[in-house]
């Protein structure tokens, strides 16, 4: 990696290689990774890769793969414990670039960093837990065991808004395993891909385990990628983005009989019953529907209210999102920042038609920010930056577009129902189950909801954002195919059982076929026992 001055007062341009069988290699196509908040501040600039590029480093890794993998498991987590060290290091660094990159505000930036050091601390020691079984035979002088052994080459695609937790939950568990990665990062931040790849190289980890290629999707590296599955390169992928780009790996990943790990898209649903802590639920639904300027597979989608409190959870909800500061990523005091690109900006501008011609009302009217129309509350630069106001639809009702359809932004439904049963009823009402919230404070009600909400993460008297390390993280649906992320879970996704028999019989001894069977017991007589 090299870096180059910019002269327009913004911090020096990152320009980042490909790493292909642990070496750099430069391209002399690139494109330029600008900041959200700044459009003006070119960040990074990294390779648009070719086929070949994505070819030979889906190549190269195989040799590399078998080696670390005769690594001994608690070896290979030494590294991933080195890795989570280097991370507590340079946290506020690499935060701070997070921010710069993708415009996520710099307490969520240093969140995202932490949750890669969690990930490390869980995976360090499950490096000397990676157990098998011992079992019993049904022959005698014979021996029976299960291997956890790794896939092999793992394809990784990750999206830019958790740039650096996301990958960690995919990558960490799968070099623990024994396997090698080919990582394709978010076009949106490439820099922090190629900054926490470097940091996997200074821990120790051999280079030829980790390849990175850098590019867009569509027609690009990742697309690419996930076509080597044709090529048999491939053993996995493990994909977070799309849900219509993930019925494309699954297509790709079910011709080859592999077995990917898919975490798709979401349209979460927060319910608020009528004994609910309405001043509680309402913080939970700002934090769930605008954290991150609502761009999170978790955020809340549609607000499913008791119709006997909807009044006030309207008007709490409207007065506390109509007081959420906007503004520069690095500034600690913002609710949160800009879009990530101008692709998920504009499909958020489209939404608001949409909402209107289904029949929905605006409770508050959120558009973009520009020079001359900024807030109060707005501590950014409207003329570069990709800022838009909070979005509310009233009056939603489950048919509609926008309570069907998932939208990365600050944009959320408020949808009225009587009862629990209409409530459960319409949180179960779209074809997506990532994450879920209730709140009440009726157990029954909680009860209730947690065994009959679809969504694969559910909370109670919470958000349907966050994550911890040793939790499984993933959905039903069209939010994924039943794969987890985290915790001891996702082992299975990036191992795959050998069951070995030894016998020590010194003869052929053959299953099912060679039991003696015991001579069945004389059976009494009972009969003077009854009349």
């Amino acid at each position: 990696m090299k870096t180059t001055p910019q002269d327009n007062g913004h911090p020096s341009t990152l320009i980042v290689p490909n790493v292909i069988d642990g070496q750099e290699r430069e391209s002399s196509h690139t494109y330029a990774s600008r900041s959200p908040s700044h459009r003006d501040d070119v960040v990074t600039l990294a390779p648009l890769s070719t086929k070949e590029d994505v070819r030979e480093a889906c190549q190269k890794p195989r040799a590399a793969q078998r080696a670390w993998a005769r690594t001994p498991a608690p070896g290979r987590a030494q590294i991933i414990g080195r890795l989570g060290q280097l991370l507590r290091e340079e946290k506020e660094s690499l935060s701070r670039f997070v921010s710069r990159e993708m415009g996520k505000p710099i307490r969520e930036a240093r969140g995202s960093v932490q949750e890669a050091i969690d990930t490390c601390d869980f995976f360090q020691s499950e490096g000397r837990r990676l157990y098998g079984q011992t079992v019993p035979s049904e022959l005698p002088n014979k021996e029976l065991f299960t291997y956890r052994r790794p896939v092999g080459v793992v394809g990784v695609i990750t999206a830019g808004n958790f740039p650096i937790a996301v990958p960690s939950w995919k990558i960490v568990p799968a070099l623990l395993c024994g396997n090698s990665v080919v990582w394709k990062p978010s076009d949106d931040a490439p820099g922090v891909g190629a900054l926490f790849a470097d940091l996997w190289y200074r821990a120790g980890l051999p280079r030829g385990v980790l390849s990175v290629v850098h590019g867009g999707g569509k027609d690009g590296a990742g697309q690419f990628l996930i076509e080597m599955t044709d090529e048999q390169l491939l053993d996995k992928i493990s994909f977070t983005g799309s849900t219509e780009v993930g019925r494309m790996v699954g297509e790709a990943c079910g011709r080859n009989l592999k077995r990917p790990s898919l975490e798709l898209g979401g349209k979460n649903p927060l319910v608020i019953l009528a004994d609910a802590d309405i001043e509680l639920a309402v913080d939970g639904a700002l934090w769930s529907s605008f954290g991150t300027a609502g761009q999170r597979c978790t955020s809340c989608g549609n607000i499913i209210v008791d119709r006997k409190v909807m009044p006030q959870v309207r008007d709490l909800l409207v007065k506390k999102a109509s007081a959420l500061k906007i503004g520069d990523p690095l500034d600690e005091s913002i609710a949160y920042g800009p879009f990530i690109n101008e692709r998920f900006l504009e499909r958020w501008v489209a939404q608001r038609s949409v909402g209107i011609e289904d029949g929905a009302n605006l409770l508050l009217d959120g558009k973009r920010i520009t020079p001359g129309n900024e807030p109060a509350n707005f501590a950014g630069n409207a003329e570069k930056g990709l800022y838009a106001t909070p979005r509310i639809f009233d009056h939603v009702k489950m048919n509609m577009r926008v309570a069907q359809e998932e939208c990365f932004g600050p944009t959320v439904n408020l949808v009225e129902v009587d009862g629990i049963d209409e409530a459960i009823e319409a949180a179960n009402g779209t074809q997506y189950g990532l994450s879920s919230a209730i709140y009440t404070r009726d157990a029954r009600a909680m009860l209730r909801f947690k065994e009959e909400i679809t969504a694969g993460m559910t909370s109670v008297n919470n958000s349907t954002t966050g994550a911890e390390a040793h939790l499984p993280f993933g959905g039903n649906g069209a939010s994924g195919n039943g794969t987890r992320e985290s915790g001891i879970w996702v082992i299975e996704a990036y191992t795959r059982w050998q069951c070995v028999n030894v016998d020590l019989a010194g003869k052929l001894q053959l299953a099912q076929m060679d039991l003696e069977d015991a001579a069945p017991p004389e059976k009494p007589d009972w009969s003077a026992l009854v009349r």
